[in-house]
């Protein structure tokens, strides 16, 4: 027997652990090792899912903190300035081609044979008389990205501390500041509604052989309400500059 474990253990490699090395002397001597499966069972954790939806439930639901919309505030204000004053210069453009526009077509309340691009007055050539007053309708649709980008900057911005609250007089400059916002609001979409008929009346079956009265009101209305508007606009930077 002795002979026996010694040639199997001279046979084993070096690196045989020592329970390779047990497992194989044990029959030698009579002796059967055995080993307890159940202490090799990993002990199985119960886990309540409800417990698991509360925490992913409440996570979800976690809503930012005072100093956290505070923070957003102060981040939106700069670009909301800087969106502000160009919409305003792009407004002020815009008002500006407008009149030029109204002016060489309809004059002063002219009649449709004195009008300057009839009798060949228009400015600043005559060929503002002819085709889409590219000019013009380039600016509209410039003017009106930057005013509705400004718009929707101006809802992102939470106002945690209530600054536009209460009787103090940056409280009121503000609380008018939100009002105008809504009267430019509705004055951009007046004048886009307007200016496409006027600039497309064909579409609606008016022309200006057969209507020029009609297209001048539309024209007026149009002039009139992006005046209004540059008015509330300018308004709205005036209250918060002084």
């Amino acid at each position: 027997m002795y002979l026996a474990l010694r040639s199997v253990l001279m046979d084993t490699p070096e690196r045989m652990t020592p329970l390779a090395a047990l497992m194989l002397a044990t029959p030698l001597f009579g002796m059967s090792l055995q080993l307890d499966t159940a202490s090799l069972q990993a002990p199985v954790m119960a886990i309540d899912p409800s417990a698991l939806l509360a925490v992913e439930v409440s996570t979800k639901l976690e809503e930012p903190t005072t100093a956290d919309l505070v923070r957003k505030r102060n981040r939106l204000k700069k670009p909301h300035k800087i969106m502000g004053i160009t919409t305003w210069a792009l407004t002020t453009l815009t008002v500006a081609s407008g009149f030029v526009q109204y002016y060489n077509q309809y004059g002063w309340f002219q009649s449709q044979s004195s009008n300057p691009c009839v009798s060949g007055n228009a400015w600043p050539t005559q060929n503002q008389c002819s085709g889409s007053p590219v000019g013009h309708l380039t600016l509209s649709v410039v003017t009106s990205a930057a005013f509705f980008a400004t718009f929707g900057i101006s809802l992102a911005m939470p106002d945690p501390l209530g600054l536009d609250e209460g009787d103090g007089k940056f409280a009121k400059k503000l609380r008018a500041h939100k009002a105008l916002r809504w009267v430019t609001f509705a004055g951009f979409l007046a004048q886009i509604a307007l200016g496409v008929v006027a600039a497309n009346g064909e579409w609606f079956g008016i022309d200006r052989a057969n209507n020029y009265n009609t297209l001048r009101a539309i024209a007026t209305a149009h002039l009139a309400v992006g005046v209004v508007t540059w008015g509330a606009l300018t308004a709205q930077g005036a209250l918060m500059v002084f």
